[in-house]
């Protein structure tokens, strides 16, 4: 009796199909991204850094239990919430307590002399412990940039108040790939300006470990 051959698979398109199915989930796949923050380092400068005076600072600490600890105003350190931490450094940053060379003159807060001069000379200091959750940290960061521009969005409607836009929806268009450079150039120099009047001194001292 004659011996059956098997049957041949004609796997000739194989690699057609393999090609297919990976162009199919290259396009359907969704990549997830890490949330992060966007800073650009300040340069290197070589000169003496300036004498700070400790009213011009706004201390937030951040523990390893998630509480924030403000020291502000030549106070100590009081236990504050994150939802409460934009309205304190709102008021710190506009408080314009300078007088002299130093006076703000279009500060609206409380002109405490105790607490910050001007925009110029306030500065918000961070830091965390390092067992300090990363949701906490990204919190923390985003109400401070929050305070800034809140600050930057009053007196961008001020300057330009024509424009019909605050300071975050300007900076927004501009940085859109439609805008027009025709646009990005109107833009540019207002919000150069605001920047400049309302500069955001924020730093970051390195995480320290708790006992």
């Amino acid at each position: 009796m004659a011996k059956r051959s098997a049957p041949e698979v004609n796997a000739g398109s194989m690699a057609d199909i393999a090609f297919l199915l990976l162009i199919f989930f290259l396009v359907t796949t969704t990549i997830e991204i890490d949330s992060g923050l966007n800073r650009k380092l300040p340069p290197i400068e070589e000169t003496e850094p300036p004498i700070i005076k400790k009213r011009n600072i706004f201390q937030v600490t951040v523990n390893r239990y998630n509480q924030l600890l403000l020291e502000s105003n030549g106070n100590e350190g009081r236990e504050i919430k994150l939802k409460d931490l934009r309205k304190e450094a709102v008021a710190f940053l506009d408080n314009g307590g300078g007088t002299g060379e130093d006076a703000c003159k279009r500060c609206k807060g409380k002109r405490n002399p105790s607490s910050s001069d001007n925009f110029d000379k306030a500065i918000i200091s961070l830091q965390n412990d390092r067992f300090t959750s990363y949701e906490t940290y990204i919190a923390v960061q985003n109400e401070i940039i929050a305070a800034y521009n809140e600050l930057r969005n009053r007196e961008f409607v001020i300057d330009y108040p024509n424009l019909n836009m605050s300071y975050v929806e300007a900076e927004k268009k501009y940085n859109d790939a439609r805008t027009t450079r025709e646009e990005k150039a109107f833009l540019k120099d207002k919000l150069e300006a605001i920047k400049l009047l309302i500069p955001q001194k924020f730093s970051e001292a390195e995480p320290r470990k708790s006992n």
